[in-house]
């Protein structure tokens, strides 16, 4: 029979798992694509930056009434710091793994549309994040359920 403190502590040591385990599969530290679809405010700048393993593709566009893009891709690739009308399409093949970073600013009077399909690996540290979240739920649990067994002396 499970005492009330197991039972509470085991429905939190799950919840803290589930949340490790979602956040996990919402960011894969493994090569994946992302696909993203924002609106961007009038007079707001956007940012993206993502670690791309060589050869995967990338591509986004953007559509507005004017807006300042800078696109930097490692190595020798794209380079880009210039003003837009109307919409523009970047497509293109990572030559060198790395960090890619787009900076978007609306210079317009209205909203712009971003769309971006992007081959990209996860971020390290949100997976360490991710892991040390499923382990401290195993371990809440684990130790709920060993105290509704036998209690430890001191407890």
């Amino acid at each position: 029979m499970f005492t009330k403190l197991t039972i509470i502590g085991i429905c939190v040591g799950s919840i803290i798992l589930g949340l490790g385990a979602v956040s996990f599969i919402n960011s894969p530290p493994w090569p994946h694509t992302k696909t993203i679809d924002e609106t961007i405010d009038v007079e707001k700048i956007a940012t993206y930056e993502f670690t791309a393993e060589k050869s995967s593709h990338q591509n986004f566009k953007v559509t507005g009434e004017s807006f300042h893009v800078k696109l930097q891709t490692p190595g020798n690739g794209i380079q880009k710091d210039e003003d837009f009308k109307k919409e523009i399409t970047f497509d293109w093949f990572v030559l060198q793994e790395g960090t890619n970073k787009i900076l978007i600013n609306n210079t317009g009077s209205t909203e712009l549309m971003f769309q971006g399909k992007f081959e990209q690996f996860g971020d390290d540290l949100y997976m360490l994040h991710n892991v040390l979240l499923i382990t401290t739920g195993i371990v809440i649990i684990g130790f709920s359920g060993a105290f509704s067994v036998r209690k430890p002396k001191g407890f």
